[in-house]
């Protein structure tokens, strides 16, 4: 799961550079890969939940 903190991380920094340049297209980028970490993330906690279920049945 890590890698999806690093790519929220990425998307942080690309947005905040876009910000710093006034770069409409890579802060849109960075918000892209924030989100994109963020589904990641939501379904990876899905997967282990479910896990967890059918293991303990």
């Amino acid at each position: 799961m890590g890698g999806h903190k690093g790519e929220g991380m990425k998307g942080r920094i690309k947005e905040a550079a876009g910000d710093l340049t006034n770069d409409k297209d890579l802060q849109r980028e960075g918000k892209m890969d924030q989100g994109s970490a963020k589904v990641k993330k939501t379904v990876g906690d899905a997967a282990d939940k479910l896990k967890e279920v059918v293991d303990n049945d």
